[in-house]
């Protein structure tokens, strides 16, 4: 049988979704964090902030941030004084991390260019693995986290922050009538790109609920996991410890 996987609410091969994913991030890249304002209205910053408060990253830490892209966890848990390196499947959004990280004086992270499904990274290497609305976008999510349980050390920690699907009456279908009319919409006026933001939309309503997305996390070897709604699941922190 075909390996087939979801590229918003198309099935595609799995060569195809890695091709297609790497495209959408490739056109986005500048202007991804002018996005995420108009997109969320700033809220996203105070989500990231809050995030990164669960991490509690401390000095001498090893921290690998997947999907890290333009830099914004990164920069945040740097300040804290531990150690991040910034990983990513897309060059382009790394380029613009560094520009960034050049711009704010963070001249002590390590980039590199990874594929969340198979890292390079030795076994047991991190203290923590955070990934933020990035784990959506992987082709094989299992393989994700399995590579996450690997790298961490035991003690280890994992967090995750990703969009969901909120539970509040009434928002939900504001919200879903927001995301898929305008959206496309602000992604075309802001970026010039109305179909990369479309697909980031599909990819939201086709990511795993909650307690499914929770018990991938237990299944890749995970204990006491957690899932922290914000906005009524709009988004979620998922958590777990490797012991």
């Amino acid at each position: 049988m075909s390996d087939t996987v979801s590229f918003g609410y198309e099935e595609v091969s799995a060569e195809e979704k890695e091709h297609r994913v790497g495209a959408v991030f490739s056109s986005v890249a500048r202007k991804y964090d002018v996005m995420n304002d108009a997109m969320s209205a700033g809220m996203h910053r105070l989500w990231k902030d809050k995030f990164v408060r669960r991490v509690k990253p401390r000095e001498g830490e090893q921290i690998l941030d997947m999907a890290g892209g333009t830099g914004d966890i990164a920069f945040r848990m740097a300040e804290h004084g531990a150690s991040i390196t910034v990983s990513d499947i897309n060059q382009d959004m790394l380029d613009v991390g560094i520009e960034r990280a050049m711009e704010r004086g963070f001249d002590g992270l390590v980039w590199s260019r990874q594929n969340a499904e198979e890292l390079a990274f030795p076994d047991r290497f991190f203290d923590a693995y955070t990934i933020a609305f990035g784990i959506r976008n992987v082709t094989h999510i299992d393989k994700a986290l399995a590579e996450a349980f690997r790298v961490l050390k035991y003690g280890g920690r994992f967090f995750c922050l990703e969009f969901s699907t909120t539970e509040w009456p009434g928002f939900k279908e504001v919200y879903d009538s927001y995301s898929h009319k305008l959206v496309p919409k602000i992604g075309q006026m802001v970026a010039g790109d109305a179909e990369s933001y479309r697909y980031l939309i599909e990819s939201i309503r086709r990511f795993p609920p909650m307690p499914e997305f929770e018990a991938m996390i237990r299944n890749a070897g995970f204990k006491h996991t957690k899932v922290e709604p914000i906005m009524g699941g709009l988004v979620a922190i998922h958590s777990g410890w490797k012991v």
